[in-house]
C-alpha cells in the first residue's frame, strides 16, 4: 500500500502546485493501527460541482492535460481508501485552497502476509518482519509456511485462513508493545 499512497500524495502535491498554490502542507501520520496524511494548499480551490466532478474518473477540465478525458487521482485515492476500509475527506474553497484529508488502516501487512503465504502450491515461505524504533532498537518475528500449515491442517480453507489472520494480527500487535516497552 505504500506504493500506492506515494502515488497518491505525489498527485495531490502535483494538483496542488498546478492549481496555482504557493504553498502546500503535507502531514503524514503512521502508527501501527493507521497512516493518515493531510495535503492542504492556498491554491485556486473548486466550487462544490467542481469537487463532485474531480470524483468521476471520466471527467477532466481538459486544461491542466489537454486531450485527456480522464482524471484519475482523486478516484484512485477514493477507490483505495475504500478497498480497505480507510476515509477521505475533501474540502475546497475558490480563492482559499483545497484540504485532502485521508486514512487507511495500517493492518494491511496483516493482510499481504496472509494472502503471501495461502496461494496453492507445495513449497516453502518464510518471512521476516522487522520494526526498528527511532533508537534503532529491533522487534521482529519470523513466520515459516510449513510450521503454520501443520499446526492449521492447512492454509485452504476460511477457517485456517481467519485463524491464520487472528495470528499475524497478534504478531503485529506485539511488535507495538515491545515498541511501548522501550518507551518507558
Amino acid at each position: 500500500m505504500h506504493a500506492s499512497l506515494a502515488d497518491i500524495l505525489t498527485d495531490l502535491v502535483q494538483n496542488s502546485i498546478e492549481a496555482g498554490s504557493n504553498l502546500v502542507n503535507i502531514v503524514f501520520i503512521e502508527d501501527i493501527k493507521s497512516i493518515r496524511f493531510t495535503v492542504e494548499d492556498n491554491g485556486r480551490g473548486m466550487n462544490k460541482g467542481t469537487l463532485e466532478r474531480a470524483d468521476d474518473p471520466f471527467r477532466t477540465d481538459g486544461i491542466k492535460h489537454p486531450g485527456r478525458r480522464v482524471g484519475l487521482g482523486i478516484p484512485f485515492l477514493r477507490q483505495t481508501a475504500d478497498q480497505v476500509g480507510g476515509r477521505v475527506d475533501i474540502n475546497s474553497s475558490i480563492g482559499k485552497g483545497t484540504r485532502v484529508e485521508a486514512e487507511f488502516p495500517a493492518d494491511h501487512l496483516v493482510q499481504l502476509w496472509v494472502q503471501c503465504l495461502s496461494f496453492g502450491g507445495d513449497y516453502e515461505m518464510t518471512i521476516r518482519r522487522v520494526r526498528r524504533d527511532s533508537d534503532d532498537r529491533e522487534s521482529l518475528y519470523d513466520i515459516n509456511r510449513t510450521e503454520l500449515s501443520e499446526a492449521l491442517g492447512g492454509l485452504e480453507d476460511a477457517g485456517a485462513l481467519g485463524l491464520l489472520m487472528e495470528y499475524v494480527r497478534s504478531l503485529e500487535e506485539s511488535l507495538l508493545e515491545i515498541d511501548e516497552e522501550g518507551d518507558s
